[in-house]
C-alpha cells in the first residue's frame, strides 16, 4: 500500500470533457463589468465613470469633469483647483471625488474628501471650509441641450480661472463652464440586463412575448387567453411565471404545458 502514497492526487481527469473553470470565471468577470455599469467608450475612457445626464443621476461619489479628462481637485487648504489630465481609462484621484447630497429637488451640496461642503466666498472664489449645509453649499445643476453647468449661491457658475482656481464669477455659462458630472455607481438601466428579454415591459407584453416564445397555432394566429387576473399581483408576489403558464395551459396550445 506504500506505492499508493507516492502517486500525485488530483482531480480526475476525463478524456472528452473540457473544464469549465475557466469559462465560469470569464463568465463572473462580463457580469461584475456589466453590473459596474462600464459598457460605452467613454465610460471605459474615464476609469468606468460615466456621465450623467440626469438630476436624479446624481447621488453618491461623483467627479466633476473641466475639460477633458482633468477633474476638479480639492486642496488640504480649503480650496479648489484643475487636477492634472488623467491618461485614458484612468479614474479620478480620491481628491477629485466628492460625495453629492440632494438638498431640494433642484440642487445638491458637494462634500470633499477632507469633510468640508464645497461654498463660495463674497468674491466667488470656491472654498471646502464649510461643516454644515446652507445656502452657499446649495449648487443647482443645470441641464440644457446636453451640456451642463453648475449655479452656484451667487448665480454664477463654477469654472476655473487662469490661475488654475476654481470660482464662480461668470452669470452665464460659455464653453469655459461646461462640465460633466461622473459617477461610478451602478446604473439603474443597467440592472435591467438582469430581466430576461420577455419580462421587459409590463405584464401585458410580458404574456405577449411568452405566448411567441412557447405557443404555436395551425393558422399561425397569435391567441392570448382572454380571462381576467391580476398579473401585476402575480407578479408582485413572485408566481407570475406560474400563473402565465396556467393561462397557456388553458389555451391547449403550449408545448411546455402539462
Amino acid at each position: 500500500m506504500a506505492e499508493y502514497s507516492l502517486v500525485k492526487k488530483g482531480k480526475l481527469s476525463l478524456k472528452g470533457v473540457k473544464d469549465s473553470k475557466k469559462k465560469s470565471k470569464n463568465k463572473r468577470k462580463r457580469t461584475a463589468d456589466e453590473m459596474s455599469g462600464v459598457y460605452d467608450e467613454d465610460a471605459l475612457k474615464h476609469g468606468g465613470w460615466w456621465k450623467i445626464n440626469d438630476f436624479n443621476e446624481i447621488v453618491g461619489n461623483v467627479a466633476i469633469e473641466i475639460g477633458d479628462c482633468c477633474y476638479l481637485q480639492s486642496i488640504d487648504n480649503g480650496h479648489f483647483t484643475l487636477g492634472p489630465p488623467r491618461d485614458v481609462g484612468d479614474e479620478p484621484d480620491p481628491a477629485e471625488v466628492f460625495a453629492a447630497v440632494r438638498v431640494s429637488d433642484t440642487k445638491i451640496a458637494l462634500k470633499s474628501g477632507y469633510g468640508k461642503f464645497v461654498s463660495i466666498d463674497h468674491n466667488g472664489v470656491v472654498l471646502g471650509i464649510s461643516d454644515a449645509i446652507g445656502a452657499r453649499e446649495s449648487w443647482e445643476p443645470i441641464f440644457q441641450d446636453g451640456q451642463l453647468a453648475l449655479l452656484s449661491f451667487n448665480n454664477c457658475f463654477l469654472s476655473i480661472n487662469d490661475d488654475c482656481d476654481a470660482v464662480a464669477v461668470n452669470r452665464t455659462a460659455g464653453p469655459g463652464e461646461r462640465i460633466a458630472i461622473r459617477s461610478s455607481a451602478v446604473k439603474e438601466n443597467a440592472r435591467i440586463k438582469e430581466i430576461p428579454l420577455e419580462e421587459r415591459g409590463d405584464v401585458k407584453d410580458t404574456e405577449l412575448n411568452y405566448v411567441k416564445k412557447f405557443q404555436s397555432f395551425q393558422d399561425k394566429k397569435i391567441r392570448l387567453n382572454k380571462i381576467a387576473e391580476d398579473l401585476g399581483e402575480a407578479k408582485q408576489q413572485g408566481h407570475l411565471h406560474e400563473t402565465l403558464l396556467d393561462r397557456r395551459e388553458k389555451m391547449k396550445a403550449d408545448r411546455h404545458c402539462k
